[in-house]
């Protein structure tokens, strides 16, 4: 692969801005200097940009912890989109799996590899996905039966069975699990036991766990065991 595009791929800059940075000397493969932008490099060549080593991925990454105001879309004429969080050179390629409500916060993943994200939502394989709610009025060992055994609304839309654990400290407080991912799913679920969800953060989506360290509004790589484990879905 060529230098050039080994840079670009690995999102430090675009073609043209990447190709100065290696006609300026700061790109250094194996320990030398690489002022040609045609050379070409492999994957496991130690390639380093003003002195901090560059790691080449087929595909990226990124857990969000998303907050509240920003839809999950790579764009929208009339909103701010979670792409917005993200500075312009990263943004390439990227696209939410999953969404999450524009007044919803918590885990969501972006990324470019389409393949990893549809399994993810895909019905079939039954991804489980955690939620923080908070409702407005206590919720009852009632509800916890209801979504256990599956909740059809009015309209027949049917919802699978979900997990419903009510915190000891707070009864209008609760984690959801579900595996399935329909539309404003949860806030219908409650809506149908003549409750209102007030608050809603997702937790997890699989094995991936929303890191407690990243506040509303920032975003980091996922590390190599969490891409690890993602895969295995």
């Amino acid at each position: 692969m060529r230098i050039d595009r080994y840079l670009a791929a690995s999102r430090m800059g675009s073609r043209s801005e990447v190709k100065d940075l290696i006609r300026k000397g700061l790109v250094y493969v194996n320990g030398a200097a690489c002022k040609d932008c045609s050379f070409q490099v492999d994957p496991q060549d130690e390639v380093c940009l003003n002195g901090q080593k560059i790691r080449y991925a087929e595909h990226v990454y990124y857990m969000l912890n998303k907050p509240a105001g920003y839809v999950s879309a790579t764009e929208d004429l009339r909103e701010k989109t979670v792409l917005d969080l993200f500075p312009e050179k990263i943004r390439k390629g990227l696209f939410p799996a999953g969404r999450l409500d524009k007044d919803s916060v918590g885990l969501l993943l972006l990324t470019d590899d389409g393949e990893l994200a549809h399994r993810l939502m895909s019905p079939k394989h039954h991804v489980d996905k955690r939620y923080l709610i908070r409702t407005d009025a206590p919720l009852t060992d009632d509800d916890v039966r209801a979504f256990a055994e599956g909740i059809v609304l009015s309209d027949g839309t049917r919802f699978k069975s979900a997990g419903l654990d009510i915190s000891e400290d707070d009864p209008s407080k609760a984690v959801v699990t579900i595996s399935e991912g329909k539309f404003h799913q949860i806030k219908r679920m409650v809506e149908s036991r003549c409750n209102k969800v007030r608050y809603l953060k997702r937790l997890s989506v699989g094995p991936l766990m929303l890191d407690p360290k990243l506040e509303e509004g920032m975003y980091r790589e996922l590390t190599d065991e969490e891409t690890r484990l993602l895969r295995t879905i």
